[in-house]
């Protein structure tokens, strides 16, 4: 289980995962064609995010559901994102393939685009170890 901590502003965590993003060395060498725009449905809040060449170019916070465009969604409890947000997850919260397998994590959409640019959206997923989450 998570420790309770106080869980960042969601414009506050918006603007910490964009600046993590873009200075991750991971995602920029391997985020020339990492294009795409997807939904984090984190229950509490959602979040659209965009992004352009590796750089995330906007994060729409709890966006209408016609607002922000988007090709796929990860929709998860707020329990299990803040089990991917700690520093050392649990079991079966350490990736996006282990939580839809065993725990209550959903992906829809676009599996495809998802599919192309999956290295590097694992590696965003990662960032919430230090980025936190905002449920």
């Amino acid at each position: 289980m998570a420790t309770a901590t106080q869980a960042p502003a969601p414009a506050d965590w918006a603007r910490a995962f964009i600046e993590a993003n873009d200075q991750d060395p991971e995602i920029q060498a391997h985020g020339k064609y990492f294009t795409c725009a997807y939904l984090l449905d984190m229950a509490e809040h959602t979040f659209a995010v965009r992004v352009v060449s590796g750089k995330v170019a906007q994060v729409a916070v709890d966006p209408g559901p016609l607002d922000v465009p988007y090709q796929f969604a990860i929709r998860a409890s707020a329990e299990t994102w803040r089990n991917f947000g700690v520093a050392t997850p649990p079991p079966m919260y350490h990736g996006i393939w282990a939580a839809t397998f065993q725990r209550d994590m959903k992906l829809e959409g676009d599996i495809l685009v998802l599919m192309q640019n999956l290295r590097c959206l694992t590696r965003q997923i990662e960032l919430l170890r230090g980025v936190g989450v905002p449920v």
